[in-house]
């Protein structure tokens, strides 16, 4: 299988979230940009920009995009107009992780994510720091988290 065929075929997966995957991809040829509900193949977690930053010890787009390759070692969407980031992670139960990471929400059921199209590598708008490289990729949730503790660290955030 050749790259684009995987990423294709990792896309076609992404879009299968949707009842029809067809206007995902339709979306995606028109626009750029597919809507996705989430909740059902995967959720995602809001990483705001600061948190990100701090846990890489950069805002250099490229830092930051190695961190989520080395850590998340899954797809990751950048708005860069609002500095927020977007993990892709399993389905995981959404109640505790609020408890515990009230900073970075899990979105899930009942919400819908703008997910760019393969293409969309950046360095502008929406597109992927990190892009889905095979059918089912997704970041672990405990990365996710270790990412979260990390930014967390105040040796990290400069405080004494």
């Amino acid at each position: 299988m050749t790259t684009q065929q995987t990423y294709f075929a990792a896309f076609d997966w992404l879009a299968r979230a949707q009842a029809a995957p067809e206007q995902a991809h339709k979306e995606w040829m028109e626009t750029g940009i597919a809507l996705l509900p989430l909740g059902k193949r995967f959720n995602s977690v809001y990483l705001p920009g600061c948190l990100v930053h701090v846990a890489a010890g950069s805002d250099d787009p490229d830092v930051v995009s190695r961190m989520f390759a080395e850590l998340l070692d899954g797809p990751v969407i950048h708005s860069r107009p609002q500095n927020q980031y977007y993990a892709l992670v399993e389905c995981a139960p959404r109640l505790q992780w609020k408890q515990e990471y009230p900073e970075a929400p899990m979105l899930g059921a009942g919400q819908f994510l703008s997910v760019p199209a393969a293409d969309l590598t950046g360095p502008t708008g929406l597109y992927w720091a990190v892009r889905p490289r095979i059918v089912g990729d997704l970041c672990a949730v405990p990365s996710v988290a270790a990412l979260i503790h990390m930014a967390r660290d105040p040796r990290r955030s400069g405080a004494r």
